[in-house]
Order: C-alpha cells, then sequence, then structure tokens
C-alpha cells in the first residue's frame, strides 16, 4: 500500500519533471526509447498534428524493456507508429542507444547521416523524463531549440496505465536524482530545483523508492 504521504511527495516529482512546453512546429521529433508505448503514440499523433516531418525512434533494450521489447525499443515505437497511421518514409532509427546520452548522439548521427537539417527538435519522452532530457539535451547539443513533449496525464493515470506504481514512483526519484547530480558530471546543465521538491525527493529515499538511484550518487 502507498500512503498519502509518499502520493504527495510523488506528485511534487512529477509536477516539476514536466515543462509544461507549448508543442509546436520543429525540424524533426524524437522518441526516446524505453519501456513506455506512449511515447511513440505522443510521437505519431504530433506527427499527425503537422508539428514534425519525421521522427527518429531511439533506443536498443534495458533490463526494464528487453522482456517487453525484445526487439528493440525503437524497432517497437517504430511499429506502433505505423499502426497509428505515420508513414513508414516519415519514421528514421536508430537502434543501438542505451541511455540518453546515447540518444542524444546517435540520432544526431542518424539525422546527418539522412542529410536533414535540425534548427529545432521535438522531444517526446515519458513525462517524468522531460526535464533531465532537456538538460541533457542543452548541454550535448547546443545549437538546436528544444521543446519537450510527453503524454498529457496525471501521475496517478499514468501509474494506472504503465501498471506498476511502485515502478513508476522509484523512476521518478531516479529521474530527479539525475537531474540533480549530471551537470557536475557534465551530462546536462544545471537546473534549478525547489527546496520542496528536494525535500519530497529525500523523503521518498527514506521511504525506499531508491531502485533507480545511480549507486555512485546515492550519497551526492
Amino acid at each position: 500500500m502507498i500512503s498519502a504521504q509518499v502520493w504527495a511527495d510523488a506528485r511534487l516529482l512529477w509536477d516539476y519533471h514536466r515543462m509544461h512546453h507549448d508543442p509546436r512546429p520543429c525540424s524533426v521529433a524524437i522518441g526516446l526509447g524505453s519501456h513506455d508505448l506512449g511515447v511513440a503514440d505522443m510521437a505519431a499523433e504530433l506527427y499527425h498534428q503537422g508539428m514534425a516531418p519525421v521522427i527518429v525512434f531511439t533506443g536498443a533494450t534495458s533490463p526494464t524493456t528487453r522482456a517487453r521489447m525484445p526487439r528493440g525499443e525503437a524497432v517497437h515505437y517504430r511499429e506502433r507508429a505505423l499502426q497509428l497511421g505515420v508513414p513508414g518514409s516519415a519514421v528514421l532509427l536508430e537502434p543501438r542507444a542505451t541511455n540518453t546520452g546515447e540518444n542524444i548522439e546517435f540520432s544526431k548521427a542518424v539525422l546527418a547521416e539522412a542529410g536533414i537539417p535540425v534548427a529545432s527538435v521535438l522531444l517526446v519522452s515519458k513525462p517524468y523524463e522531460e526535464r533531465r532530457s532537456y538538460a541533457m539535451m542543452r548541454k550535448l547539443w547546443t545549437d538546436v531549440d528544444v521543446v519537450c513533449a510527453s503524454t498529457p496525464m496525471g501521475l496517478e493515470e499514468y501509474a494506472d496505465f504503465i501498471g506498476d506504481a511502485r515502478m513508476v514512483i522509484d523512476m521518478i526519484v531516479g529521474a530527479l536524482q539525475r537531474v540533480l547530480v549530471f551537470p557536475g558530471w557534465g551530462l546536462a546543465i544545471e537546473q534549478v530545483v525547489p527546496n520542496a521538491v528536494v525535500a519530497a525527493y529525500e523523503r521518498l529515499c527514506v521511504e525506499g523508492f531508491t531502485s533507480r538511484l545511480i549507486p555512485e550518487a546515492t550519497s551526492a
């Protein structure tokens, strides 16, 4: 049973992770691979809205996705987008990346190889990965504008959609840790983190929502 306090703290982190950008037309959409097919659904919806003429789906597999997406995250995302009416000619695959830094660098290379000029990126991710992904894009691909997008759900609705509330909260906590430590590792720009968000993060760690923390950074 997840307590009311845990849900309240998790909502603070959830709201902080969302960048609250308004979608606008960009040179390309990049769908960051994960266990959540909702990323592909959102990318397809944005394509149909005319927000990007081409989508790059990026991602290999991880311990979380190996059983669910045995052919690789990017491949499963592409299949989902085609089912939703996106033409194959509008989808590029990047099937090797195993982390967000590689998602960014490898997608950049795929687009360059395809000869597609990029001035702006519509970055599609899980809702709680918007801020971290944005901060990494601003560090690793500095000459493009970045607009974040994700499935428009509240925390509880999203946890029901995924079917594992504890895993979602674990991931929300892990994403916040990365926002805190990645700037010091040269992987992301610094983000202002309100004291109330840090306090909620620390309470959630004490409550044991720590499975997605980076071990080397648990004391940071």
